[in-house]
């Protein structure tokens, strides 16, 4: 009896294209992985264009990244428990109460928004100077946030919709918009930044006014499909924005009780990212060049174990929402076993071809050289971040944000940020000490997630939730 059981688990989890819950997996990781490797794509076109105007114009926008990242961050609260709410009502087929969440959400959203807005537009120059401006970079820096912040509203509202949509396992619709989007954007920098098609030519500013118009196009792609198509089985009516009064504080608490250790996991991965990049930075400008190059090439390598996060997230809220534990569990093993072949291909790749991709970002050799070296020393971590970022997502659906939030402040905190401090500023390792640093913060942070997620405690979850709201 115990061998059939077993056979059955393994037919569940087989890699064949014949497995119902293999396609499933790739129908929704597929459209995710498109749009995160084009937008990081796109971003890395975004700093080329800056980058040909001046050195301080590249050096302004790098200063605006990590602050406006730890912006961001404090909405992952909205987001994650946005779709892991939409996924347990989609799975008990209650479509009903998932559009309510995703009107509530965005109320939740239109007001957080404006906050942030104002509050980015103010705080400009104290954030800028926190940062360490020079004179030059700090009037381009201060206005290239100021602009970027007062379109902070569209992007969260963009966020929140694409969150609800994921959340149904709509992941095609996001990708067109978002995609779109982007691609604006990249024209709108060739307009704006250098003054084509009788524009003056903005420069930094133009490109910060590009991205403003670009989320704006984005989120009014994001309503329009929301309350005016019927792509969407959230679709919302118009009708019912006037109804539909006030925010309901028993939803807005269920959201927030599933997302804050989210939006808390991203601030600590966030502010260890700037000590990380500060500890290199006193390794002299060649080395901090080589490492930029790493850190960029890294994003996309983040982009095929986020598409399957997105999917374990998905398919495990859904999955417990029609209270199939055992389900959700097959998904998330089918999605984390698709994600290490995947993982370790492009490991393999950043083995083979090194330095021909290090080279694509210069023509200094010793740059390129020590930038090979930081891309063979990334591919070993590739299983560890595919892992954690997978199973961390499949804990995400389950509404257990607990533990990757724990996983992270270990990883970051307790293993990147001291131990490159060590092996860099006591061993003498360099960017080598750094980047293996990295690694091991990567296996830490997958060990302590595939603990939990073998725990089988996270099935529970949702059902501790819904008891305590009886």
């Amino acid at each position: 009896m115990k061998k059939e059981k077993l056979t059955k688990e393994e037919k569940a989890t087989k890699l064949s294209l014949s497995n119902p819950l293999l396609k499933e997996s790739l129908r929704i990781a597929g459209p995710a992985f498109v749009e995160l490797v084009m937008s990081t794509l796109f971003g890395m076109v975004d700093m080329i264009m800056v980058g040909r105007i001046s050195p301080s114009a590249i050096a302004a926008v790098g200063l605006t990244n990590q602050p406006f990242n730890l912006l961001i961050a404090v909405f992952a609260a909205l987001n994650v428990g946005t779709t892991a709410l939409v996924a347990w009502n989609i799975g008990s087929h209650s479509v009903k109460d998932a559009q309510e969440v995703t009107r509530q959400s965005l109320k939740m959203g239109l007001i957080l928004g404006i906050i942030f807005s104002v509050l980015g537009v103010i705080a400009a120059p104290a954030v800028i100077t926190f940062m360490g401006a020079q004179e030059d970079t700090f009037p381009l820096a201060t206005q290239y946030f100021q602009i970027v912040s007062s379109g902070l509203i569209f992007l969260v509202l963009n966020m929140v919709i694409t969150a609800a949509l994921r959340g149904a396992g709509e992941t095609k619709i996001p990708m067109f918009y978002n995609l779109a989007a982007n691609l604006f954007n990249v024209f709108g920098n060739w307009v704006l930044i250098y003054g084509k098609l009788g524009f003056p030519r903005l420069e930094v500013a133009g490109a910060a006014i590009s991205t403003v118009v670009s989320r704006l196009l984005g989120c009014l792609a994001a309503f329009y499909v929301l309350y005016f198509s019927k792509r969407s089985m959230l679709a919302l009516k118009y009708s019912e924005v006037k109804e539909s009064r006030g925010l309901d504080s028993g939803i807005i608490k269920k959201i927030f009780s599933i997302g804050i250790p989210s939006a808390l996991e991203q601030l600590v991965i966030q502010s260890g990212l700037m000590f990380f990049g500060r500890i290199v930075a006193g390794l002299g400008t060649s080395v901090y060049a080589a490492h930029q190059i790493g850190l960029n090439i890294n994003g996309l390598t983040f982009s095929p174990s986020q598409a399957f996060g997105v999917a374990s997230t998905t398919l495990v809220g859904q999955s417990l929402g029609a209270n199939d534990p055992k389900k959700a569990e097959q998904y998330a093993n089918i999605i984390h076993k698709v994600g290490l072949i995947v993982a370790c291909g492009v490991g393999l790749g950043f083995i083979i071809f090194s330095h021909p991709i290090a080279r694509l970002y210069t023509d200094d050799l010793v740059v390129a050289a020590m930038a090979g070296t930081v891309l063979k020393i990334m591919a070993l971590a590739q299983p560890g971040q595919s892992t954690q970022l997978i199973l961390s997502g499949a804990l995400r659906g389950a509404g257990d944000t607990t533990y990757p939030l724990i996983a992270s402040l270990a990883g970051i905190w307790g293993i990147r940020v001291v131990l490159s401090h060590i092996f860099v500023r006591i061993f003498g390792w360099g960017l080598i000490g750094a980047w293996t640093a990295m690694v091991i913060d990567q296996y830490i942070r997958s060990f302590i997630v595939f603990l939990r997620f073998r725990s089988d405690k996270w099935k529970y979850k949702r059902a501790l939730t819904v008891k305590q709201e009886e």
